[in-house]
């Protein structure tokens, strides 16, 4: 058993392949709670093809769109050579030193759709976090196992795990958008504390034929890369 290494995931996104698109509830929470302030600046952590980074955009941050599987970003490149405001970055958030990261901080930090891939969530978040700017918001959208099929909870957060993720932020809210948990967290403690879904040292698999990929072909015989949880 391994865990899935970055050239896979990148095949995965060269294939066409991507994950449940941007809803519109989601987008409504992000527009309510998290507005751009003027100059405002944000990074989406694990990107992939850059919707949630486009959108981003459209509420008017400055975006980095931040992966690192080169497919995922080969496509936001190609799919979206219109969008202003927003480069891309080739980086691990879990385990590069991130020195290409905006120097002066981000007033928004997203995560969507990976949390429960990340092995040291505990570390992650601390140092996602010591990346914005004062009053800045920390956004974690996943899964949940209880709304998510038996097949694919693997890629779900349970009510427990939920629950670690905002230990050490001042103040964190809760809001629903059609099955996923979506976290604003504020503000920081003496720590950010948390355990983690896996043994930090077994190792683990994520199979791509596991994780709910489908591709929805239309009338007109296009193609957009679909997941449900």
């Amino acid at each position: 058993m391994k865990e899935t290494s970055r050239a896979e995931w990148s095949q995965h996104f060269h294939d066409g392949r991507g994950f449940r698109l941007l809803g519109e509830e989601e987008k409504a929470l992000l527009a309510q709670h998290v507005p751009a302030p003027e100059g405002g600046r944000a990074l989406d952590a694990c990107c992939g093809t850059g919707e949630l980074a486009a959108f981003l955009a459209s509420l008017g941050y400055e975006v980095d769109g931040v992966d690192f599987a080169e497919g995922a970003l080969a496509r936001a490149r190609t799919e979206r050579t219109d969008l202003p405001g927003v480069r891309w970055l080739c980086a691990d958030i879990e385990h590069d030193d991130l020195t290409d990261l905006h120097e002066g901080g981000y007033d928004l930090i997203t995560i969507r759709l990976a949390i429960a891939f990340i092995r040291d969530r505990r570390s992650v978040l601390r140092q996602l976090a010591a990346r914005r700017r004062e009053g800045g918001a920390l956004v974690v959208i996943t899964p949940v196992v209880e709304n998510t099929p038996q097949a694919r909870r693997h890629i779900a957060l349970d009510e427990t795990e939920l629950a670690q993720l905002d230990e050490g932020f001042v103040y964190a809210e809760r809001y629903e958008a059609a099955g996923l948990a979506v976290l604003v967290l504020r503000g920081v403690g003496s720590s950010l504390v948390g355990e983690e879904k896996q043994d930090p040292h077994e190792e683990i698999t994520t199979p791509l034929t596991e994780i709910g990929v489908e591709v929805d072909v239309t009338a007109t015989g296009s193609s957009a890369p679909v997941t449900s949880t």
